[in-house]
């Protein structure tokens, strides 16, 4: 297929049109159980190429003309209406979020800075920095890193226990309950009886971070893709704006608007969780800093509770992991190199045609119960599975700013606000710019014809990181020559609590780039990782791209003997370059895969599920053969 050719990109979204409608009429005599919300659907009729019968969330009988050669090429595209059921997960998200880095945002403090004089709860007041067990910035950078690490590599166990046994939203109930109950440990480790045997207590806390890392694990794989499967529209259709304006409601545009607002309540809970716990820890406690985000995270199973009923679920598909290895095992007999890059190279549409169900006619294993359409779906998800690959020279820049860049923080002039509040600056200017971007910059580079496809938003958010992580090395540069003490800057602090000259607010410029670039890289990660799975695979794929995350946090630890005095300039300026180099090698390999966009998201709907085979794949395929 020519993916430059808007005609053929039309035609496979009228092929997607006809069997999302198939599949429609083919379950309009029973009840779905995909859902307890589901009722009976009534039968459509439609002629394929004309219009598009799509429903709403109500089943009403729409019958909605679909675009045209000329106007899939012309027309403006534009998001369509978001569900409330999507708001509530993005309000679940929210506590959960508050919870999570209300609770994190203290660790680095809580690890590295001793015990102020005086104090029994870590909290330093006005005079001093909030410590507990000062085990200096080396320990607090190892250990906010496992925690990154051991947080996103759980999210691969949750997506396959809700891909394969309990689904999403019971999957989703227990990893709550794991998070609470590390929270609770937290809380244990850091009250005032335990913090002052500092050894007991970080045994305490680490047991903690592991517990809660389950359950985080669990969650992030799994409400990513429960908030976008809230919005049913599959194909685009053409809408007439009040002004007149025929426009095209794109089902990837409003999933995009999505995962925006979703981010949006994200770094809202972020930044009321950060900056509340804060000044809890330098006022009170860390006990208070870890108690108030586990009850913030009560607040997640009972909105998930109370509005269980309204939520669209897909339900659990069993062996169908199986499948997809058995698939790809077919696929590669006779095709394994010791080269990887020969490997990938060759998984091309050929390599997949070959082992479709209608190319192996009645010669196929028993075990493909599945249709053509699946194998395009698995074929397209390894592709986006390939562009996570280079994601951990990104994350790698973003964990500066939960470790050394708080440790920056506080050898700088602070002005009486607490060094670990300044990385608010990142959620802040997300809250700000995502509105915006969503409001004026997409809309208005749609309108004037310019295509800002995921993945060069992607790429735009990789050399965003890398310029954010340039302002920090010069930072640190400055730091090292303006300070009482050289480049001896954390020793100063420690021991004669003297700060170098320098505004804390210059990290300003570090933490907004990193903001947009998240916009940029991050958000656009979960649209794609949604918009390319197949639907029974999206937490697997999702999991992906977390993992990638995790791979960063094990790659950080080989820089963690950069993040000492007199080496942190060492330290930025290589992230920096990691981060430039990652942008420049994510475009040069998926370029060709950029001019693919419409084709992929436009792939005719599998109608596999992962249980019994159909019968009616049989006949299916004989009839292609």
């Amino acid at each position: 297929m020519n993916v430059s050719d808007p005609v053929e990109v039309a035609e496979v979204a009228r092929a997607r049109a006809a069997a999302h409608d198939a599949e429609i009429n083919e379950k309009a005599d029973h009840k779905l159980a995909l859902s307890p919300s589901i009722e009976e659907v009534p039968p459509v009729s439609k002629e394929v190429g004309v219009s598009s019968a799509v429903y709403d969330d109500d089943h009403a009988h729409l019958q909605r003309q679909f675009p045209s050669d000329d106007e899939f090429n012309n027309l403006r595209r534009v998001a369509g209406d978001i569900p409330w059921t999507a708001y509530t997960v993005a309000i679940v998200e929210l506590c959960e979020r508050f919870s999570y880095y209300g609770t994190t945002a203290v660790f680095v403090n809580f690890i590295q800075r001793p015990l102020p004089e005086g104090s029994t709860t870590g909290a330093g007041y006005d005079h001093s920095n909030p410590g507990a067990l000062g085990m200096g910035q080396q320990a607090s950078t190892g250990l906010t890193l496992f925690n990154a690490f051991w947080s996103y590599v759980m999210p691969l166990f949750g997506a396959f226990m809700a891909d394969q046994y309990w689904g999403r939203f019971r999957t989703i109930m227990f990893s709550i309950g794991a998070a609470l109950l590390g929270h609770v440990v937290l809380i244990i480790s850091a009250l005032p009886p335990v913090i002052a045997h500092p050894n007991g207590a970080i045994a305490c806390f680490s047991i903690g971070l592991l517990i809660m890392g389950v359950g985080t694990g669990g969650f992030k794989s799994n409400i990513s893709p429960l908030i976008a499967e809230q919005y049913r529209e599959e194909v685009p259709y053409i809408k007439t704006l009040k002004n007149g304006e025929r426009v095209i409601v794109d089902p990837a545009a409003t999933i995009s608007r999505i995962y925006l607002y979703f981010y949006l309540m994200i770094n809202i809970g972020s930044i009321l969780g950060q900056v509340s716990m804060v000044y809890a820890e330098k006022y009170v406690g860390f006990w208070l800093s870890f108690f108030l985000p586990t009850v913030m995270y009560l607040g997640c199973p009972l909105v998930l509770f109370f509005c269980r009923n309204k939520y669209y679920l897909v339900k659990p598909t069993g062996s169908v992991y199986t499948q997809a290895i058995r698939l790809w095992r077919l696929a590669m007999k006779g095709r394994w190199s010791l080269n990887p890059a020969r490997i990938f190279k060759k998984n091309e549409k050929p390599f997949w045609d070959s082992v479709k169900p209608s190319a192996l006619g009645p010669d196929r294993p028993q075990w493909m119960t599945f249709d053509d359409e699946w194998v395009d779906e698995v074929s397209r998800g390894l592709k986006a599975c390939k562009v996570f690959l280079w994601y951990p020279l990104y994350w790698l820049a973003y964990n500066q700013m939960i470790n050394n860049l708080t440790s920056q923080a506080a050898t700088m002039r602070l002005g009486g606000v607490p060094n670990d509040i300044i990385n608010n600056l990142n959620p802040l200017s997300l809250i700000i710019f995502i509105p915006i971007m969503d409001q004026f910059i997409f809309p208005g580079l749609r309108r004037i014809g310019i295509k800002f496809t995921p993945l060069k938003r992607i790429t735009a958010g990789f050399f965003m990181a890398g310029s954010g992580m340039i302002c920090a090395t010069v930072t640190q540069h400055y730091i090292y020559k303006l300070g009482p003490c050289g480049k001896d800057a954390n020793f100063c602090l420690d021991e004669y609590n003297r700060h170098t000259d320098i505004s804390v607010w210059v990290q300003a410029i570090t933490y907004v780039l990193g903001g947009i670039s998240e916009i940029f890289a991050s958000v656009t990660s979960l649209e794609y990782a949604f918009t390319k799975a197949p639907k029974n695979m999206r937490s697997l794929v999702q999991a992906v791209a977390l993992f990638m995350n995790a791979f960063s946090s094990a790659l950080g630890q080989a820089l963690v003997s950069l993040s000492k005095d007199p080496l942190l300039v060492w330290n930025y300026a290589i992230v920096a370059i990691l981060a430039f180099v990652g942008g420049a090698g994510f475009w040069l390999t998926n370029y060709k895969l950029d001019k693919q966009e419409d084709e992929l998201n436009n792939l005719p709907a599998s109608r596999y599920d992962g249980g019994n085979p159909n019968p009616k794949l049989d006949e299916e395929s004989a009839q292609r053969m």
